[in-house]
């Protein structure tokens, strides 16, 4: 998953990455690797609680591009060791939501299949390089594979347990990091909604930049990973709860 304008990944004395441009990767004591993101949503959340933060994806980031590396996010994985690894793979061929193209014998089985291989294998090459990885999909055919090829600890999640007025199951794989407990829970004011609008992404109109949509992140899911997770890793919980203290009016999508 390259192409001929990934940034070029090296790797210094120190073992810090550099993009393309030679930008050099230092700073904060706690290294995130956030894959296949270009919205910049969990990186920069990462980062304004002090973590030398990272996106890597195929495409531009939509945030500040001195953090981010547009490439194969493999060779982003390899070029270091990472404090925590955070993976959003692609869903395309792997949501149950699409078993009618790719499910068993159906025309498009083969590149499920190909996208469980390469999935299985970007999340081992990732746990070579972090004890704490998380790989997010919805819900889709490769949780329970992770769970049993991998030994992940499967957890289901929704935009409402974090502050925002939607439904989209979400699953996460993780080892090494604790599950996420949700942090304002909107149900019963999600369920006064219509039906369209709390199910907004499900209700997209199809456009070329609809794939790219569905899957951009939440804000509010992003700093609860942040309070939660490097607390987990051993940072100070207080510093990073602070950073996140009066948010409870997380951004929501209407």
């Amino acid at each position: 998953m390259s192409d001929e304008g990934s940034a070029f990944i090296t790797q210094d004395s120190l073992g810090s990455p550099k993009a393309g441009a030679g930008l050099e990767v230092t700073g904060p004591e706690c290294s995130v690797l956030i894959g296949c993101e270009y919205s910049a949503t969990e990186r920069d959340a990462f980062r304004a609680a002090g973590a030398d933060a990272w996106s890597c994806d195929l495409k531009p980031t939509e945030g500040d591009p001195r953090w981010h590396i547009q490439g194969d996010v493999r060779e982003a994985i390899k070029s270091r060791n990472w404090d925590t690894i955070i993976l959003h793979v692609d869903c395309t061929a792997m949501a149950v939501c699409g078993n009618r193209t790719y499910g068993r014998g159906k025309p498009k089985h083969h590149l499920r299949q190909e996208a469980i291989s390469w999935t299985v294998e970007t999340a081992r090459m990732a746990l070579e390089q972090s004890p704490y990885v998380a790989l997010e999909n919805p819900a889709s055919v490769i949780l329970p594979v992770l769970r049993d090829q991998l030994g992940a600890d499967v957890q289901y999640i929704q935009p409402w347990q974090f502050g925002h007025l939607e439904q989209k199951k979400t699953g996460l794989a993780l080892w090494g990091l604790p599950r996420l407990a949700e942090t304002s829970n909107v149900y019963a004011e999600m369920m006064k909604l219509p039906r369209n609008v709390r199910e907004r992404i499900h209700y997209m109109a199809p456009s070329p930049d609809r794939a790219h949509e569905r899957a951009r992140a939440f804000p509010g899911i992003a700093e609860a990973m942040v309070a939660q997770w490097l607390g987990a890793l051993g940072h100070t919980a207080a510093h990073y709860s602070a950073d996140f203290s009066g948010s409870n009016q997380l951004t929501t999508f209407h």
